[in-house]
């Protein structure tokens, strides 16, 4: 699908001549030679390990200047390895081939340019400033860079060197060359490892999360602006909205950008008892989501609070999720009290002994920025922060490390030092098939430079 570059890139590229607007011809698109500058995924959808964009159109310069800068555009018709950035932001998209192809000798016969990025959904979003998000363009990049690379060198190379302890004390320690101590050092090691180790795959779910998104369920009484709330944060009408109680009476679901991270946003039916069996079915399926939720976005009327349903959903679903609270490991929740717009101006708050929430007005956007917020916070917990370090988003990666940590359970175990040395080793293959290294040579080695062995 084609799209409309900036305005002011546009602007800026054609200069000081009168601005000319994109115009649509038939289907919508820009043609050549109208002035536009396009752009699209012309490697088609889907995950790929290159993707290609291509750009057309008298911005093309300007665009590939801006994502590369500060460098110049690369020679015509020559691939360049760049690393491409946020033109606003600077920061970092990816590294890239790119290419240049001047017009008229292109493929449109317009300036022309390209992007052949890692297919990473992320990356291949970042770059067409589309819908995936921030937060997972930092995290590719990081695992890229081999931030998580580095930190399994480091507890491979860990590994290797208790291995070869273990080893020089099975074949010297009767020779007396070894020093005292050599197997308590390695257990220490080994202690201190199965510790990070396992700090680290607790955070595994939440690298999953922020590969995949979070599952974040809109829930509430019938007519509290659930569907308004969906609405609004998916920039888009997912759902219909009516003053008629029970309009959503199935799981309506979206993915979406959520304050900075990727979210699935379900909206559900409202939570009441006593109505027809197509709503009670859509009832039923609203509670079997709110098991599933990451995150709940519990919805409430601000002017209806004292009402038998708003009572119910409190006392059910509020209360034992702890909102504002949680509890380690427990269910998030977020409360929010709708339609603030119709409480009375400077007012007192109309719900003082509620647990801790948010105002919002669906219909103004008031409180929205507020919402934005607290949900920001809470997706980072949800999701993990990578800033903060690298997280857990392969599965092989977590394969892997968890059978490490499983031979490091073993070798605790066995009081036999030919098994405990085989379980380093199965230890040391799992880290391996991560971060390559740790053959024999590499073992004799640490042997033959910290023991006076075989001199």
């Amino acid at each position: 699908m084609w799209r409309r570059f900036w305005t002011l890139v546009a602007g800026a590229a054609r200069g000081p001549r009168s601005p000319r607007s994109c115009t649509r011809q038939g289907s919508g698109a820009p043609v050549p030679g109208s002035g536009a500058t396009v752009f699209a995924l012309s490697s088609g959808q889907g995950r790929c390990g290159i993707a290609v964009i291509r750009t057309s159109g008298p911005a093309s310069g300007h665009a590939l200047r801006s994502l590369t800068a500060p460098q110049d555009l690369p020679p015509a018709r020559s691939a360049c390895l760049r690393l491409l950035s946020h033109p606003r932001s600077g920061e970092p998209l990816d590294r890239a081939l790119v290419l240049w192809f001047p017009g008229p000798q292109s493929f449109t016969g317009e300036d022309c340019a390209e992007f052949h990025v890692h297919g990473g959904p992320a990356v291949v979003s970042g770059v067409l400033q589309a819908l995936e998000t921030e937060a997972q363009r930092r995290q590719a990049l990081r695992q890229l860079d081999g931030e998580l690379g580095h930190l399994c060198r480091a507890w491979a190379k860990t590994l290797t060197k208790a291995l070869a302890h273990v080893e020089a004390y099975i074949d010297f320690s009767e020779d007396d060359n070894l020093e005292e101590g050599v197997l308590e050092r390695v257990d220490s090691q080994v202690r201190e490892l199965e510790l990070a180790l396992s700090a680290h795959l607790r955070d595994a779910r939440r690298g999953q999360r922020l590969r995949s998104g979070a599952h974040v369920v809109v829930a509430g009484p019938p007519n509290a602006g659930k569907s308004s709330l969906v609405n609004l944060l998916s920039r888009k009408p997912v759902s219909i909205v009516s003053p008629e109680p029970g309009t959503t009476r199935d799981v309506l679901e979206t993915p979406v950008d959520l304050a900075g991270f990727p979210a699935l946003l379900s909206d559900t039916a409202g939570l009441r008892e006593g109505v027809g069996p197509v709503e009670q079915e859509g009832v039923r399926r609203a509670r079997e989501r709110l098991e599933q939720a990451d995150l709940i976005l519990a919805v409430l009327d601000a002017s209806d609070l004292a009402s038998p349903s708003s009572c119910n959903f409190l006392d059910t679903i509020v209360t034992p999720a702890g909102a504002g609270n949680p509890k380690e490991n427990s269910q998030r929740l977020l409360l929010v009290l709708n339609k603030s717009d119709l409480l009375p101006r400077g007012g007192p708050d109309p719900s003082p002994n509620l647990p801790p929430h948010l105002l919002l007005s669906c219909l103004t956007g008031e409180g929205l920025d507020g919402l934005l917020e607290a949900l920001r916070k809470e997706l980072a917990e949800v999701c993990g922060d990578p800033s903060t370090g690298p997280l857990l988003t392969r599965a092989r990666h977590q394969h892997h490390l968890q059978g490490c940590l499983d031979a490091l359970g073993h070798y605790k175990q066995t009081k036999d030092l030919a098994l405990a040395a085989e379980a380093l080793r199965l230890a040391r293959g799992h880290l391996g098939r991560i971060t390559g290294g740790g053959g024999t040579d590499e073992i004799l080695d640490i042997i033959f430079r910290d023991f006076c062995v075989g001199k």
